[in-house]
């Protein structure tokens, strides 16, 4: 075990820091690390049981912390989602999947239960990009975590029929069906007690206590005993860590907790991920290549089509049903469990199901991508109706301002902005694309519009070439960084204040145009050290001059430090 620990771990070091060079995503890294150490490749790491099980927690702390920044509130507002499309997805995809694997020569019954286990989707590789990326709560990412919630009940009913439709089993389907949702109407009851009385007094009692080593321990003790007990009931341990992280979420703690379960989290989850890919035949990718291909791009071309017209039929654009369906297009871990129990239960040949694990395994690596490329996929597969009309909305609405500001992102640092400029009556336009958020603030100033400010024509309909200035203070880099070549393409000359969260991009974001970047972690380190220098005698002015010096030094007296560590937000965007 500890030898297979350390070739994992020493392997992932060195793969995942080349993907990191190569700016792809962390999951493909771990995905090939399996593939290339599992027995069909390199075969350094031999076969442990406690592997998988330790591998299956990094989809435990994954969903808990998911479930953080879901509120009770938010979750049910998500109702229609969870049981409306996520069972017509299910149901859709299991139909089709199914038929098609009829034409295969699998029995109806065998076709129909693995139709149903491939019109799952990957929760753990969906929900880590989905979050990586700041999309959990838009719209698309909101219908990717119902439907997902939804497929975690269903996945848990489907290994329980294994052995029903094996005939090793005396519970009928109908019997199943409604002891599994009872079991999680129960677990979620349970919960929602344990949240409202227990929980807090416990969180009081460690946080009064001042121990890190002790909230760290009740954070892990919650997550484990959570998993433990659904699996108790026979449901998915995730599943159970995303309602407790769901119903803690709404607390005070929950950025400590989310803070410090994430170094147990990404360590745990990256050795998921690599015990997925250790699980793929590479030498089916040799025999069968054109045929894996094919049914990758099937299995694919069929649910994230099925999503994409389901979620338009229920009312939303064109963009949110294409990039909901890309983001549910692959196949699911669950799958390989499925097909490992009916292979065991002689439901299905052992070929046919070493080509559905590797085209299920084929479609979860190209999942990353597709999710980062989504935006322009989506743009191309369809153009809304109404995104013109919306443009055209926005480019009347400010056809007559002249020398105004434009805010890129209305979280917490663009609406104390907006105060500030809105007190000296300076004029703003704002954008964001949360439409929570646009609502709460449109109630309020009618100068903030729902959008993606990368896009170009979403700019230039706010005004952006008549601007004086243009603040950049969305919460990631990357998407600042795109922001700002569209801003600079179509105003070269106007000012651009970027805010990032640490120095880690300070220089590509000023040479790609940036006027100023604001560093948010090195300014609040500014502030406490200027306070520190008054209070230990120093005159204002000499604190002045200090605090000049550095930020005309660009913050290379701060430059060289772990700005990360410790340094969670209390609140992020």
């Amino acid at each position: 075990m500890f030898a297979n620990l350390l070739i994992i771990l020493a392997s992932s070091l060195v793969v995942i820091a080349l993907f990191r060079r190569l700016q792809l995503p962390p999951v493909l890294g771990y995905l090939c690390v399996g593939l290339a150490v599992g027995p069909t490749a390199l075969d350094w790491v031999n076969d442990s049981e406690e592997l998988p099980d330790l591998a299956e927690l990094g989809v435990v702390f994954l969903l808990f912390s998911l479930g953080l920044e879901f509120s009770l509130s938010k979750m049910l507002s998500l109702r229609r989602v969870v049981f409306g499309l996520g069972s017509l997805q299910v149901l859709c995809c299991g139909l089709l999947l199914g038929g098609l694997l009829v034409l295969f020569g699998l029995s109806p019954t065998t076709a129909l239960l693995l139709g149903a286990g491939l019109a799952l989707s990957s929760t753990a590789i969906v929900s880590k990009e989905l979050t990586s990326l700041g999309e959990v709560f838009s719209s698309h990412g909101q219908n990717a975590i119902g439907v997902l919630l939804f497929q975690d009940v269903v996945a848990v009913l489907l290994l329980t029929l294994v052995p029903v439709f094996a005939g090793a089993s005396e519970q009928a389907w109908y019997w199943a069906l409604p002891l599994t949702l009872g079991k999680t109407v129960v677990l979620f009851l349970g919960l929602l007690l344990a949240s409202r009385w227990l929980l807090p007094r416990l969180f009081r009692e460690v946080a009064a206590s001042h121990s890190a080593e002790l909230f760290v321990l009740l954070a892990l003790v919650i997550v484990l005993l959570t998993a433990w007990l659904t699996h108790l009931l026979g449901l998915s341990p995730a599943l159970g860590a995303f309602l407790a992280g769901m119903l803690l979420g709404e607390s005070h703690y929950r950025h400590q907790i989310e803070a410090d379960i994430r170094p147990f989290r990404d360590i745990l989850l990256g050795l998921f991920f690599v015990s997925i890919g250790m699980l793929i035949d590479l030498q089916l990718f040799i025999s069968h290549s054109l045929l894996i291909l094919g049914l990758t791009l099937t299995l694919m071309l069929i649910k994230g089509c099925v999503v994409a017209l389901l979620v338009q039929l229920r009312g939303s654009d064109g963009e949110t049903a294409w990039r909901s369906g890309l983001a549910l297009a692959q196949g699911g871990e669950f799958c390989f469990a499925l097909m490992a129990q009916m292979q065991q239960s002689r439901l299905m040949p052992a070929d046919i199901s070493g080509l559905l694990l590797a085209a299920t395994f084929c479609s979860m690596l190209l999942t990353p991508l597709l999710l980062r490329a989504a935006p322009a996929i989506a743009l191309r597969l369809h153009r809304k109706p109404n995104q013109q009309v919306q443009l055209e909305e926005i480019t009347v609405l400010n056809a007559e301002l002249r020398g105004h500001a434009v805010i890129c992102g209305y979280g917490r640092v663009g609406q104390s902005i907006g105060r500030f400029l809105h007190r000296e009556q300076q004029a703003f336009i704002a954008l964001d694309d949360d439409p929570e958020r646009v609502q709460e603030a449109s109630s309020e100033d009618n100068a903030v519009h729902y959008g993606d400010c990368r896009r170009g024509a979403l700019l230039s309909a706010v005004g952006l070439e008549r601007a004086r200035l243009v603040v950049i203070a969305v919460d990631n880099s990357d998407v600042a960084l795109t922001v700002l070549n569209e801003a600079r393409r179509i105003n070269p000359n106007v000012p651009i204040l970027v805010r990032t969260r640490d120095d880690s991009q300070l220089a590509e974001l000023k040479a790609a145009g940036a006027t100023e970047v604001v560093p948010e972690l090195l300014e609040s380190s500014l502030m406490l050290a200027s306070h520190a220098l008054i209070l230990l005698g120093l005159s204002d002015q000499q604190v002045k001059d200090r605090l000049d010096e550095v930020r005309q030094s660009r913050y290379q007296l701060l430059q060289g430090f772990n700005h990360d560590e410790g340094d969670t937000p209390l609140n992020p965007d």
